[in-house]
């Protein structure tokens, strides 16, 4: 396929132009490529890593959710050069899609992660200049936050953060994946049980303790790769191209 045709098909289902003035990510298509697409190498983060590694899995293009420009002007120096040049070199796209991502109704990260967690009857939460960014929904029988981290699947001990000064057992809980520290204030107005989020913040810790609320900060990159997956996915099944997930987790 052309980059053309598949920018049409990303925009088909992500509201890239619907949030062209509210991201401050460049979404969409960032770097064209010449070629036909074959192969796409999906990823959350558009690093040298990840682009060494599309190349060697034949890739055309990357599809990441967060890419290399971000709303401001940028001097083509350092690393930023080098990522450039690395992509106009192999003839590799790069396209991407932040926000439209966390907030799709079915493929995006915060719908996946509360499904993945057991929430259900799922509802907006968190505002991000006046757009709803996350989920809030009910758990089907009450759960430890222990038991939460467990059905993830995550090691506790390389969490960012699990703040456990609310309910032993949660009935209620609310996502919003990556950078949403700061709206644990929205989960305490809404009586929230359990909050998850990706980032950790010091300046939580006593809002959390004096508001009896439990709060997991699980890590950015580790609450933000079900949108690509899921993507990749879905362009699996309909477009029949070969699609490689490249995992460069940072910890953090």
């Amino acid at each position: 396929m052309k980059l053309k045709e598949l920018d049409s098909y990303f925009r088909s289902f992500l509201a890239i132009d619907d949030l062209a003035g509210t991201d401050i990510s460049l979404n969409g298509v960032q770097v064209e490529n010449s070629a036909d697409i074959t192969c796409i190498a999906f990823a959350v983060d558009a690093c040298m890593e990840t682009f060494r590694r599309a190349k060697e899995a034949g890739a055309q293009m990357v599809f990441v959710h967060h890419g290399l420009f971000w709303g401001h002007e940028q001097c083509v120096t350092g690393s930023h050069y080098n990522r450039l040049k690395f992509l106009i070199e192999n003839d590799m796209a790069l396209y991407v899609a932040h926000l439209p991502l966390d907030i799709h109704p079915d493929l995006g990260n915060n719908v996946s992660l509360a499904k993945a967690i057991g929430l259900d009857d799922l509802k907006p939460f968190g505002k991000y200049r006046g757009i709803d960014v996350g989920v809030k929904g009910t758990f089907r029988e009450p759960v430890a936050t222990e038991q939460v981290i467990a059905n993830l699947g995550y090691d506790r001990a390389e969490l960012l953060a699990c703040l456990s000064f609310g309910k032993e057992k949660n009935l209620t809980g609310a996502v919003i994946t990556g950078g949403g520290e700061d709206d644990v204030d929205a989960a305490i107005d809404e009586d929230i049980d359990l909050y998850i989020t990706g980032d950790a913040s010091h300046e939580v810790y006593h809002t959390c303790l004096e508001n009896k609320i439990n709060m997991i900060s699980a890590g950015h990159y580790r609450t933000e790769v079900y949108g690509v997956q899921n993507v990749a996915e879905k362009v699996s099944e309909e477009l029949a191209l070969k699609t490689v997930f490249i995992d460069v987790p940072t910890g953090l």
